[in-house]
């Protein structure tokens, strides 16, 4: 399971032109689920999303996790992000989960976050989504469950 986090200062998801999630500050998390992956992968990767240090302290060091920050989290499943991009010029995507497993884990990750402490607004599911956001610093990190 993969998780391509960027700290945002805002951040959006529309569909047909219809906003149907949005955050303030926080984090825009892309979810990839591969077809290996199992709960204890995504309440892994959960805790690590939500505890993973990108936020500037007082001191300007990135010593604080989003909830520590007053952020959110923005979960938009991607399953691009299980690619094996490893050899040719195009994508394979063996390693992705079948759309009934990446949407059973994406549901799961959104509630283990929520669970967590934090807000969580989604896109949807296999829908086609717009992803408009405004990445602070910027900074990104892919952070996996294995």
């Amino acid at each position: 399971m993969k998780a391509l986090i960027q700290r945002v200062s805002s951040a959006k998801v529309e569909i047909e032109h219809t906003t149907v999630g949005a955050i303030e500050q926080g984090l825009l998390v892309l979810l990839g689920v591969e077809a290996t992956d199992n709960a204890a992968d995504v309440q892994k990767l959960a805790e690590k999303v939500c505890r993973y240090r990108v936020f500037s302290d007082d001191q300007g060091k990135m010593n604080l996790n989003v909830q520590q920050a007053g952020g959110a989290l923005l979960v938009v499943s991607q399953f691009t992000l299980a690619a094996d991009t490893r050899s040719g010029l195009r994508p394979s995507f063996t390693p992705a989960g079948s759309p009934q497993l990446a949407e059973q884990h994406y549901q799961a990750f959104c509630q283990a976050c929520q669970t967590l402490g934090l807000k969580v607004a989604t896109g949807r599911f296999g829908a086609n989504m717009q992803v408009s956001l405004v990445n602070d610093g910027p900074v990104t990190f892919l952070l996996e469950s294995r």
